[in-house]
């Protein structure tokens, strides 16, 4: 919440906020034209466990598809791809936290977290080196090719299906140079639809608004102008 309050001022707008639980989107007399009514971009927020995914993945097809600016941090960037993996690409997708039966478990476990047994202080923490694509929406928004940018989960892009991602319009904006690991998502023809593995919001200050959030926000105000 404080991150927008940053990036509102720095946009020189108050941005106003609607909560909006993603189990009441999981009613099948939901009308999501209604819901998401007025509003000028969606964030899917971090998370864990399946309580509301089916929710959060409605809310990120719907923004998809009628072109509202969308961004998706952490487990909001993981639900990004398991929508792209059901609703473009066709596939019987999920992310194996929430289904590890699925038959394609797009966002997989890290190898690194395979073995471990003892969950307290192990998951992948602190920051972390990203490359940027150039032309990319998180390229304009940073200014420059390589971030670093602070991390806190076990689950990642299973890059086995990232060449079907890309000829299929969800772009991998944003690597880790050492791994490989996928760390930001983007959909083409779109007006701006950036998913990120890492948390942005931990390193939002007052005189130092994030950079995505303050470009979210102002891709909202485009959208709301137009």
């Amino acid at each position: 919440y404080e991150s927008f309050v940053h990036a509102g001022v720095k946009n020189s707008a108050k941005v106003n906020i609607l909560p909006i639980h993603s189990e009441s989107l999981e009613d099948p007399k939901a009308s999501y034209a209604d819901i998401f009514k007025g509003l000028d971009g969606v964030l899917v927020a971090p998370g864990f466990g399946e309580r509301g995914i089916e929710g959060k993945l409605k809310a990120i097809q719907y923004v998809r598809e009628n072109k509202i600016p969308f961004f998706g941090i952490c487990l909001g960037m993981q639900c990004a791809v398991v929508e792209f993996a059901r609703n473009v690409l066709g596939l019987e997708a999920s992310s194996e936290e929430v289904d590890p039966s699925t038959p394609h478990k797009v966002i997989h476990l890290m190898a690194d977290q395979e073995n471990v047994v003892n969950k307290g202080g192990t998951m992948r923490l602190g920051a972390y080196d990203c490359q940027l694509e150039k032309e990319s929406l998180a390229y304009k928004a940073y200014g420059k090719k390589t971030i670093s940018e602070r991390h806190r989960h076990r689950y990642e892009f299973n890059n086995a299906y990232k060449e079907s991602y890309i000829q299929a319009g969800m772009l991998p904006s944003g690597v880790n140079p050492t791994n490989d690991l996928v760390e930001i998502v983007e959909v083409k023809d779109h007006p701006w639809f950036v998913g990120v593995q890492f948390h942005p919001e931990l390193k939002s200050t007052v005189d130092r608004p994030h950079k995505l959030f303050v470009a979210f926000v102002k891709a909202c105000l485009q959208h709301q102008k137009s």
